[in-house]
């Protein structure tokens, strides 16, 4: 488990760029919002969470479509179905390749991009908070996309169409967290734990249904 997850970790960085093309994309969409709704610095500071939130979840569905398909085209994947190791288990410790490599530079750039959306330091840090707790969820989910769309020969599109509705529970519970750590007296932590709720629930529900769809996929 530890050479699947060190060699998908190598794959995830140098496919198309890794964690480089995420964060510059991550970058480009919080970079494009101060021109688009005016250089109000306290608006900016409002909606910042959601912005990054939002820049977030759309850079981390880049890659996604690539997160089965090096086994797919190198005949390896038909050996993971035979394995002794249990597929579920395969399929879980890719996920956590993929998410190291990139959503995790993501979670790591967070801090910066909020200092450009003009939010103080409460904002940023819980913002960082729930997107490192929260964005897991989204790998597990995306993995699932991947794993149905692995087969087809254009199936980057189809895997965000498939994933993100799935993923808007993730963000409304990720934002609303953030801004009850800003705004007294909305508590924090009911909508933090719901957030991590979600993330156990699809690290259980994501690699078994992506495992599912791999077999299915196989015959």
């Amino acid at each position: 488990m530890t050479a699947l997850f060190l060699r998908d970790l190598k794959l995830s960085i140098r496919a198309g760029g890794g964690a480089l093309i995420g964060v510059l994309f991550f970058l480009t969409i919080v970079a494009v919002i101060p021109f688009g709704v005016g250089p109000d610095l306290k608006l900016l500071s409002r909606i910042g969470p959601a912005i990054v939130w939002i820049g977030a979840l759309l850079a981390a569905l880049l890659g996604l479509d690539r997160l089965f398909q090096a086994e797919r085209d190198d005949g390896s994947l038909d050996l993971m179905l035979i394995q002794e190791t249990p597929l579920v288990l395969t399929v879980l410790v890719k996920c956590f390749a993929h998410w190291t490599a990139t959503s995790l530079p993501l979670v790591i750039a967070s801090p910066l991009l909020g200092l450009f959306m003009n939010m103080d330091e409460t904002a940023i840090g819980a913002t960082m908070l729930t997107l490192l707790v929260g964005s897991p969820a989204i790998t597990f989910i995306g993995a699932v996309g991947a794993a149905v769309a692995v087969a087809l020969p254009r199936g980057g599109l189809l895997v965000s169409i498939l994933v993100l509705p799935l993923t808007i529970p993730v963000l409304i519970f990720g934002v609303s967290a953030t801004y009850a750590a800003v705004e007294d007296p909305a508590p924090f932590l009911p909508p933090f734990l719901i957030l991590i709720a979600q993330t156990l629930f699809f690290a259980v529900i994501g690699p078994a249904a992506a495992a599912l769809a791999l077999r299915n996929t196989a015959d």
